[in-house]
Parts: C-alpha cells; structure tokens; sequence
C-alpha cells in the first residue's frame, strides 16, 4: 500500500484508526476455548466487527511466538484473513546485522517463502543502516522506524543528548538518508504529548505509529494537536482498549463500540483540519 493509497482510505473511512491484535490465551473469552483455535477465532471475529472503523491492524508477533508453531500458524491466518485493503502492520520490532535483517525482512514481506505479506513491519534502528536497509528493498513494503516509544524506560537512551540534539532525533535526522516518508514511518508514544512537536519539526511528512492512546493514558487530542499533517500522517493505535472491552460472549460487539467510538472522535477531528 503506497503512502496515497493509505491517505485515501483514511479518508474514504474518516478515521485513521489502527487496532492492535495483542491476542492471549489468558485474557480472551473463555467460551472461546471451545474452537480448535480460540485466537484465530478471536481475532477473526474483532477484525470483521472493526474493519469498516480502522485503517490498519496490528498483530503484535511476541504473542504468537510464544506458542510456538502452532502460534506461527495463527500469525499466518491472521495475517491472511486482514482484508487487502487495510494496511497490515507486522510489530516485530526486529533490528539485526544486514544478512539476518534480510531474513525477517523475507519472514514478514514474501508470501512465497512465509506465506506471509504484511505492508510494514516495526524495526528498532540502535544497530544502523545496514540493519534497517533489507527491509527496504521490498518494492511497496514500509519500515515503521522506534523513534519516541511509550514505555517507561524510554528516557535511559532515547532522550540523551548527543551534542546539541537528543538521540530520537538524532534517529530522525540520519534515518532519512535511508528512505523517503513514501516507505518509512515511525513509532512515536502517545504518551509523549507535546513532544510530537519535535518530531514533526524533523520528519514533517512522514506517517507516525502512535501506541499508548487508550489503556496507556495518551491523550488523542493532544497527539493531533502537533502530530497532525496535510495527510493526516497519525496511524493511532489501540490494542487493550478495544480487543478486551469485554470478556464475554458480546466481545466483539463491545470492540466495535469500543472502536467506533473512536473513529468518531477522528471523524472531527479530520473535519476540523479540513482533510476529509
């Protein structure tokens, strides 16, 4: 999916909506347990309540892996069962020397080794170029870059200051030597808040993956404040808050509330800047 095609789905849905599928065995429906695979079940059911609503999913492949083959399998179908026309988002946070980078990068993109073809896939850049680069030779296919996560322990290197700039910046500035914003994004937390305004000043064009909105505290509004573009450029992504809106058998009707309420906040917020 190239960067228009994606600005125009946002549009045609008024939403820029990305649901994590954070899937365990532990915190799905327990009536679920009942199908040969509850995740796939489960998954399949909040990706056909919350298509129309959302632009992007987000399969987070710790919680695959750990299953083992029967996880990769899971994985797989889920990652199969996305329509097409919704972009797809592999969250491995992958980063390694270039030849293993470019078997992940064979892992998530090429359905005729993996059977698998997701748009992007989430890489962390601490080793350089020449781990972030095989991703790129995929023709279409997106490198969501960390630059400002969410967690706690983001301040021990992302906020070090190297010189006269900190070191998310500094991954900014040198990673657009390596691609244009047509095939790279970065992950930036909700939970930074006015810090968009740093990383706007850096990578004004590019499309950033927002986590942290929801059951993490970040506050939409203010990601839009200074996080939105002329192409919108925020893909927010919500996991918890909407796949776990309830345990019961209304599960999937409670994530589609869960969800639409949040599209309509972005329906607003998109017509107030004038993009729909």
């Amino acid at each position: 999916m190239t960067k228009k095609q994606l600005f125009e789905q946002i549009q045609k849905k008024r939403s820029f909506l990305c649901v994590g599928l954070d899937s365990s065995l532990d915190k799905i429906p327990q009536h679920l347990l009942k199908y040969e695979n509850p995740i796939l079940e489960f998954n399949k059911q909040i990706i056909d309540a919350t298509k129309d609503l959302c632009v992007a999913y987000k399969p987070n492949t710790a919680f695959y892996e750990c299953y083992g083959k029967k996880g990769w399998e899971t994985l797989i179908e889920t990652s199969n069962y996305i329509p097409k026309d919704i972009f797809s988002i592999a969250d491995a946070k992958r980063g390694d020397i270039g030849n293993t980078s470019a078997m992940y990068a064979e892992t998530f993109f090429n359905r005729a080794s993996s059977d698998m073809s997701f748009d992007a896939v989430t890489v962390a850049p601490y080793m350089g170029s020449d781990s972030v680069t095989p991703f790129l030779t995929f023709k279409d296919k997106w490198v969501i870059l960390l630059a400002l996560t969410s967690n706690s322990g983001h301040a021990d290197f992302q906020l070090l200051e190297i010189g006269s700039e900190r070191l998310f910046e500094k991954v900014l500035k040198t990673s657009q030597n390596w691609a244009t914003s047509e095939q790279m994004m970065y992950v930036v937390g909700a939970t930074r808040g006015a810090a968009f305004a740093d990383v706007r000043r850096l990578a004004p064009e590019h499309f950033l993956l927002v986590p942290g909105v929801g059951a993490q505290g970040g506050d939409l509004q203010e990601v839009c404040k200074y996080g939105l573009n002329a192409q919108c450029g925020l893909l927010i992504n919500s996991s918890r808050g909407i796949i776990y809106a309830s345990k019961g058998e209304d599960f999937a009707e409670r994530a589609r509330e869960e969800a639409l309420k949040l599209q309509k906040e972005m329906e607003q917020i998109l017509v107030e800047a004038n993009l729909v």
